[in-house]
This record gives C-alpha cells, sequence and structure tokens, in this order.
C-alpha cells in the first residue's frame, strides 16, 4: 500500500465512478451484458489468502448498517479497528463513541468530504474494508479498496449495473483480494438450517425456489437531510424494476448451488403500478414539499422470474412500500419435499400426514434441533448477545474474520456478488420491455461447472 499514492487511489474512484455510467448499447438499447477482460476467469473462486495473525479493518459508512458491522467486529477475537470514514461528521463519532466505550483505542477519524476514504486507503495500513454507503459508492470503493491491496466488503446490493459488477470482477481476479457482498441472511438460522437439509438430502432434486423482500419502509421517506431515506427515495424516483433482490435471492442461491454446477442463465420481469409512495407523500408532506414534487416510477412490487441452466426456476420478489407483513419467503421445493418460510413451515414424503400437511408444532421444534447447522451450534450464545437481525449479523462478521485469520476463502465470493447483483438492472430493461427475457451474465467465464459449494464447517 506505501508505494500507492492518493492521486493513484483518488484517480482509480474516478475511473470507478464514470464506469457506473456506462454500459448501454447504442444500437439494441440493452445492458452490455459481456466484457473482454484480461483477467483469469474464475481466478476469485477459492481463494486462499496468507493468514493474518490480526485482523486490521476500516469502515467507510456508520450510517444503518456500519455501525452493526463495527459492533460485530468488536466482538471478534484479533480484529484491531483503524479507521472510520463517514463524511457526516456525528454518524464517524458516533462510531468512535463506540470503539472507545469498548475499551479499544480511537481509531483514525476520517470526515473530510465524500472522497476522503482515498487518504484513508493511502495513509492506514488495512486487510480489510466495510463498505456501508448508498449503491452508487459501492462499486468505486470497492475497487479502490482492493487496488490498494486490501479485502472489499460490501453492502447490498454490490453494484447497480452491469458495468459495475464486471469491473468489481474485474478488480478482484486482478489484485488478488476477495470482493465479498454482505448479504447477511445467507447466516440467518432459518436460511443455515435449510441449507443444511438441502445438503443432506432431504427435498431430493431442487426444481424451483421463491425469495422476496417484502418490508414496509415508507417511514425512510422522511429522512430528508441525512439517512437511509435522504438517498433511497430518489431510486423510486429513476428506476422501475427490482432494486433489492439480494436478501432473498442468496439463500437461494446457495440452497441450488448457483455459480457453483448451475448458473442463472435469463430472467423477466414485471412491475406493478407506482402508486403508494406518491400516496404517502401527499399524506405526509405538507403542499410544496419536495417529496411531494417527485415523480415516483418504481412499481410498488415487481416480480422477477429467472431459469437456470439445469432448468431451475426461482421467483424474486420485492416490495419496500405496500401494507403487509415483513417476509422474506425463503420457500425451496424438492422432489421429495417443500421448506417454506413466513411463516416456517416444511412437509415431504416420509413426514406424518405429509405432503398434504404443514409440519407445525412441537414436530417442526425437533426437525429444527436436528438439523441446526453447526455454525449457528457453535456460535448461537454470541449471536443472540452481540449480532443484529437475530444474530445472522454477528455470524457473518465472525465468518469473515475466522477465515481472514485462517487464510480461507469467504463464504461468498465476487461471482455471487456481481450475479446476485445485477438482477437489478436486468429487471429494469426487462420491465421497461414489455417483460422480455434477458439473458443473465456469467461472470465465471464457465468456470461455474467446476466450482463446489461452499463449506461452511472449516
Amino acid at each position: 500500500m506505501a508505494s500507492l499514492s492518493r492521486r493513484d487511489v483518488l484517480g482509480l474512484a474516478t475511473l470507478g465512478g464514470l464506469a457506473l455510467a456506462a454500459g448501454v448499447d447504442a444500437q439494441t438499447g440493452k445492458p452490455r451484458l459481456n466484457r473482454s477482460l484480461k483477467t483469469k476467469p474464475g481466478s476469485a473462486y477459492d481463494r486462499h489468502t496468507e493468514p493474518l495473525g490480526t485482523v486490521r479493518v476500516a469502515f467507510i459508512g456508520m450510517g444503518a448498517r456500519g455501525p452493526s458491522h463495527l459492533a460485530s467486529a468488536m466482538n471478534c477475537e484479533s480484529v484491531e479497528i483503524v479507521a472510520i470514514c463517514d463524511s457526516h461528521v456525528p454518524s464517524a463519532e458516533k462510531g468512535q463513541a463506540m470503539v472507545t466505550r469498548a475499551g479499544r483505542p480511537a481509531a483514525r477519524l476520517y470526515t473530510q468530504g465524500e472522497k476522503d476514504y482515498v487518504r484513508m486507503l493511502a495513509e492506514c495500513k488495512l486487510d480489510a474494508v466495510f463498505i456501508s454507503t448508498p449503491w452508487d459508492w459501492h462499486v468505486p470503493m470497492a475497487v479502490a479498496t482492493m487496488e490498494a491491496g486490501c479485502h472489499a466488503l460490501i453492502e447490498v446490493p454490490a453494484a447497480v449495473t452491469i458495468d459495475g459488477c464486471w469491473q468489481l470482477v474485474e478488480v478482484a481476479e486482478r489484485t488478488g483480494k476477495h470482493c465479498m457482498m454482505l448479504e447477511n441472511v445467507n447466516y440467518g438460522q432459518e436460511e443455515l438450517m435449510v441449507l443444511n437439509m438441502v445438503r443432506r438430502g432431504l427435498f431430493g432434486d431442487l426444481l424451483h425456489g421463491e425469495a422476496a423482500y417484502i418490508h414496509d419502509l415508507r417511514w425512510q421517506m422522511k429522512e430528508i437531510e441525512h439517512g437511509t431515506g435522504s438517498w433511497r427515495t430518489l431510486e423510486y424516483a429513476k428506476r422501475n424494476g427490482n432494486l433489492y433482490p439480494t436478501h432473498g435471492l442468496g439463500p437461494v442461491a446457495h440452497y441450488m448451488g448457483i455459480n457453483r454446477g448451475d448458473r442463472m442463465d435469463y430472467l423477466s420481469s414485471v412491475s406493478s403500478p407506482s402508486k403508494m409512495r406518491g400516496l404517502y407523500a401527499k399524506q405526509e408532506f405538507p403542499e410544496g414539499h419536495d417529496r411531494r414534487k417527485l415523480k415516483f416510477v418504481c412499481g410498488d412490487i415487481n416480480t422477477t422470474i429467472v431459469k437456470t441452466l439445469q432448468g431451475r426456476t426461482i421467483m424474486i420478489q420485492w416490495d419496500e412500500q405496500l401494507p403487509r407483513p415483513y417476509t422474506r419467503h425463503n420457500m425451496i421445493q424438492g422432489t421429495n419435499g417443500v421448506w417454506a418460510g413466513f411463516p416456517a413451515r416444511y412437509t415431504g414424503d416420509g413426514v406424518p400426514n405429509g405432503p398434504e400437511e404443514w409440519m407445525e408444532g412441537e414436530d417442526l421444534a425437533k426437525l429444527r434441533q436436528k438439523y441446526d447447522h453447526p455454525l449457528w451450534k457453535k456460535l448461537q450464545v454470541e449471536a443472540k448477545a452481540h449480532g443484529g437481525h437475530g444474530g445472522m449479523d454477528f455470524i457473518m462478521v465472525w465468518r469473515i474474520i475466522y477465515c481472514l485469520r485462517n487464510g480461507l476463502p469467504l463464504d461468498q465470493d465476487v461471482y455471487d456478488a456481481a450475479s446476485w447483483s445485477c438482477i437489478s438492472p436486468l429487471s429494469e430493461w426487462s420491465v421497461a420491455n414489455r417483460s422480455q427475457s434477458i439473458d443473465i451474465p456469467d461472470f465465471t467465464r464457465g468456470h461455474f461447472a467446476q466450482m463446489r459449494p461452499v463449506n461452511l464447517n472449516n
């Protein structure tokens, strides 16, 4: 890192920003799905690195997600909190207070504007950087992080354009650094249990999955100057598709071995009318308010259907504004049975009264106890004490630190980050073109066929 000047990193960050605006074929109007990379295809898969005695970490963004990652990291063994970067000074200071209250040495603060992360990367000796910022910043920040010799850990979605996805793949392959999207739902207790059931053959051959992120977040529109709603509200006024696919898709992709023996081949997407945010703005904001002036174009609910190369199907839904209970759906159907989440239930061949009735109550509790994932059995006490979202946040960060300390591959690689994130821009194109199907890029460039499922037990 010492050889990388501040000007070098700033230049890379600028190039990353320009790449976000590119990527549409002038003749067809379709996103450019493929790029001719000069890197070795598949080289970021199963990446082992030099084991680290102490993992030196920094955090860019101390808004909604950064504090959770910071809290989890401070409760992991052999972690040094080196720096915190946030252009919103109170947020950076909140993170600093968390560090000092934990009895740790104060972190270095970087608060001099949106690009002060460049100075942080040039000045600090780091192993990994957690990036929890608005979506458009993910690619340039991750690129600069990897170019500076550090592993990039990016909040979801990793990128919002196909070019951005390819850029992450290219830089990760070239630099030899990890680029992991922080999909915490893959570490949920239910999701890991279902993964354990899948791998032990309870569902037979997998045929179909259903995934969702249904979460009434209208209240975020009231965050005007700061907070997630201050920037995310504007996304609904300029894009129409599935803007947030990975919470539901991530676990289903792991169940099906996506990028590890199978891959997503093509998709078709449809959106409902955009009604709810305009109604909410009229209800909650006075005449003349900027929120009432926005013309919302993003459909209130999006449904995207994916076909995999092996013929399996995946339904992905997204809705952040309609009045209904929270759900991630989390359904996996095989030839021998089915699991469906929210509420959790299971049935299949060999189940009492199944498959025509769901297993519930005491029988379901016994099933959970039998197939609870070893990772959760090992870390359940710490997860409940230290982790958000029911403990999944801690499990995720613990696994990252554990793998870095032992030089092991991370559970999600850059190909996962790219293929799960690309659903957003591809769904936008499909919605805008009468739900025509569109191919999903193979970011592994053919190597998915040799890639093996993630080993979460090492």
